[in-house]
């Protein structure tokens, strides 16, 4: 990743003091012609572009930018973006970039209606958001419109709001990626399951782009004797429930080769196989949390699609910042890559 240097790089640089490179930034002040040669030319070595920097440094005020995202306490795969966003505000921070986090509770839409309405009551300059509860989002994703306080959209993609840009994963695609990892590894006809381990299903857009791509993947092969089966779960916490949920599915569907587990919870589904020795079905899931990478390595879980979460907060402010700041015109869309981890190449992702 390419780092953004700083005033004191420059300084560095050309052999002279951050307050001189300050003084000809801003065109202030006297310094000497040698001095100042020697800072254009440093500005040129590391690949400085002086008119944006210019702009940005003479800004009087801060960019505020507020990041909307649940709370990584309550749930370990939101760590990574919750990190992300803190390494783009540390490296963003000279151009008077300040993040402010608003926590929410991914299992309770009123804390994200909350969350929201704090930052809809102040004046921020940009605002970067994780619109899990889709019909809720709306709502405020239409006020923050009409009053044109730009937003970007991070891990569920709403086009129709026009974003100034949304970075994650492609869900459709991620979908048929899925299909075609268990097709591979179950050459056998039968049945696969798709399980949405979620609360709010039909409220979340990108869980059910990532179903729909993979019931395409086979209807697109045409794939005799495989057929495609689902069930949500809203209580996978209540283990008692959970266990005989998941003994009737296997019951109803004999022919059954594999799951496909639609978010991170892929470890919840692998620990009953594991606990019931059960070990002849496919698993496939998303996300590098640490039950995931243990039950990958000991081989219960096959493959696992790593979302880059990190880079979707990171990419979430700095592309914010390419727009506030710096003036660029950024992509609608960042899509990252969709990486498929198996326990040969795991240990290039920890």
């Amino acid at each position: 990743m390419k780092q953004i240097a700083r005033i004191k790089d420059i300084a560095i640089q050309a052999g002279v003091s951050a307050g001189t490179v300050d003084r000809v930034l801003h065109n202030r002040g006297r310094v000497s012609e040698s001095a100042r040669t020697r800072i254009k030319e440093a500005m040129e070595r590391l690949d400085y572009e002086p008119n944006i920097m210019a702009r940005a440094l003479v800004s009087s005020g801060e960019y505020r930018i507020a990041a909307i995202i649940p709370d990584p306490a309550k749930d370990e795969y939101w760590k990574a973006p919750f990190q992300g966003v803190d390494e783009a505000e540390e490296q963003l921070r000279q151009y008077g970039v300040v993040v402010d986090k608003f926590l929410f509770n991914q299992k309770d839409v009123e804390s994200f209606k909350q969350e929201a309405q704090k930052v809809s009551a102040n004046h921020y300059s940009g605002i970067l958001v994780a619109p899990i509860f889709y019909r809720e989002s709306l709502a405020f994703l239409s006020k923050w419109k009409q009053e044109g306080i730009p937003f970007n959209l991070f891990n569920t993609h709403i086009p129709d709001y026009e974003p100034v840009s949304y970075v994650g994963q492609d869900s459709y695609q991620s979908g048929l990626l899925a299909g075609k990892l268990l097709h591979y590894g179950c050459k056998d006809p039968g049945t696969f399951l798709v399980v949405h381990l979620d609360e709010q299903v039909t409220n979340s857009t990108h869980l059910i782009r990532k179903e729909q791509g993979f019931l395409d993947y086979f209807e697109e092969h045409l794939l005799s004797g495989y057929h495609v089966a689902r069930t949500e779960i809203d209580f996978w916490e209540d283990s008692i429930r959970f266990e005989a949920h998941l003994k009737k599915l296997i019951s109803d569907y004999p022919d059954l080769r594999g799951f496909f587990i639609t978010n991170s919870r892929s470890f919840v589904l692998a620990d009953f196989l594991l606990k019931h020795k059960i070990n002849h079905f496919q698993l496939v899931g998303y996300d590098l949390l640490s039950r995931n990478r243990e039950l990958l390595n000991s081989g219960v879980i096959d493959f696992l699609i790593n979302q880059n979460p990190h880079g979707q907060g990171y990419w979430g402010v700095k592309l914010m910042a390419d727009y506030l700041v710096f003036k660029k015109q950024v992509e609608q869309i960042k899509y990252l890559p969709l990486d498929v981890v198996t326990k040969e190449n795991m240990q290039y992702y920890e």
